[in-house]
């Protein structure tokens, strides 16, 4: 198995690859959007040996979208990247609530790979009703 220099993990959601009898991995910038998705899905506490790591977005839901709260959101995030995901520069977080009428708050991330000076963006919709888009 060759490794690759940005990292290379389980990949998210846990997938299994019956003919290898493996767990299948991602590397590279798929590895770090993972890694951000699962960053910004996390509750602080949820892991033992690293109680602070997450966000805790759950507990913003119903909070209105002010241009306070925006920062607010905006700030834990960036705090919880600069501690916890160290491959990268973050360069912009943007909370873009023109779907908040839906129940839909987009958060868009800006920032550079720093090994290799790539240039990307990751977009988590975040969802305030739950449930809202099953059908």
């Amino acid at each position: 198995m060759a490794y690759s220099y940005l990292g290379t993990g389980w990949g998210f959601p846990p997938q299994f690859n019956d003919q290898l009898n493996s767990v299948v991995m991602t590397s590279d910038e798929l590895d770090i959007q993972q890694s951000l998705e699962i960053l910004l899905t996390t509750r602080k506490g949820e892991r033992v040996m690293m109680p602070d790591y997450g966000c805790n977005l759950d507990e913003m839901v119903f909070e209105s979208m002010t241009t306070t709260f925006k920062t607010h959101m905006a700030e834990t995030i960036r705090t919880a990247i600069l501690f916890y995901e160290a491959r990268l520069d973050l360069q912009n977080v943007t909370i873009d609530d023109s779907r908040d009428a839906e129940g839909i708050i987009l958060i868009v991330l800006d920032y550079i790979v720093r090994t290799t000076n790539s240039r990307f963006n990751f977009v988590y919709p975040f969802y305030k009703n739950e449930g809202s888009e099953i059908k």
